[in-house]
């Protein structure tokens, strides 16, 4: 999980950002991405791709990775944004802007699969980087997190579509509201079953 983050402070660099995003294949609610920058020497084994961990573990990691972290931010883009712009630029978008909210600056970024040109940084989108670079990890535990909070919030203002249970996913209870109440401000209209096409 650190031999990525090893051989680019090997070659001189010293503010790696790990990056990943939250939130890409919902039909409701926002993609939230995060970046995140380790301190030098930092490890903790429980950190993994937000997808192998439980609730609880990636709450409690969220709190970790938060008073650990050299520098964190996130970026969100809403729904009518995503709508607007597709679903890999709006991701794209969400990075940029977690990026650029860093201080110190990163100079080499490390992805999870998307690559993301910004202000000439060298970065490198390394497939399933989420389970295989630290940095990474740990930036999809706070992007996830941080989406999951976001959706728990829309539940109460829009409690007949159940966001707190599924966070925007397709799934049969999600739909089944869909189709007895129509769609709300947050869905993503351009997404199936909104747009059959």
């Amino acid at each position: 999980m650190y031999k990525q983050e090893q051989n680019l402070k090997n070659k001189g660099y010293q503010h790696i950002a790990g990056v990943d995003e939250a939130g890409r294949g919902p039909l409701a609610g926002p993609v939230v991405a995060a970046a995140v920058i380790m301190p030098d020497g930092y490890r903790n084994e429980l950190i993994n791709d937000s997808k192998q961990l439980t609730a609880m573990q990636r709450e409690q990691l969220f709190v970790e990775i938060s008073n650990n972290a050299l520098t964190y931010a996130v970026g969100v883009i809403t729904p009518s944004k995503i709508d607007e712009m597709g679903i890999l630029n709006a991701t794209k978008l969400a990075m940029r802007q977690a990026i650029n909210k860093l201080d110190p600056t990163p100079d080499f970024i490390l992805t999870d699969a998307v690559p993301v040109n910004i202000m000439d940084i060298p970065q490198m989108p390394i497939i399933k980087g989420d389970e295989k670079v630290f940095s990474i990890a740990a930036a999809s535990i706070i992007a996830k997190v941080h989406r999951d909070h976001l959706m728990v919030k829309y539940d109460k203002k829009y409690p007949k579509y159940s966001f707190g249970d599924h966070m925007g996913y397709g799934t049969e209870v999600h739909l089944s509201a869909i189709k007895k109440h129509g769609a709300c401000p947050i869905h993503r209209k351009s997404f199936s079953p909104f747009n059959s096409g």
